[in-house]
């Protein structure tokens, strides 16, 4: 391999290297995240409240998406990402109905 490659092979070992610790981050993250949102569905279903809050699911995309721009992400696939995670969540809820 020529200098040029070989520098450029151990920037792309670093930089996968980062990539592989934030995927754990999120991961991780996300499972913190869900441990709460179990939480907030076993207290809904104990005091009969509905699954869904629309209010705070609104205000809550709002929010990522300023997050987004101010993170230098698209604020569409954060909106997309938001909405998968609280689809998730309202099924969870709706479970802890049943």
């Amino acid at each position: 391999m020529t200098d040029t490659a070989t520098r450029a092979a151990a920037l792309l070992k670093e930089h996968r290297e980062s990539i592989d610790r934030l995927d754990a981050i999120l991961v991780y993250t996300l499972g913190e995240r869900f441990k709460h949102t179990q939480e907030v569905g076993h207290l809904k279903a104990a005091h009969d409240l509905p699954p869904s809050d629309p209010s705070r699911e609104t205000a809550q995309i709002a929010r990522l998406e300023d997050l987004a721009k101010r993170a230098n992400l698209d604020p569409e696939f954060a909106k997309k990402f938001l909405n998968f995670i609280i689809a998730e969540v309202i099924q969870h809820h709706k479970k802890a109905q049943g």
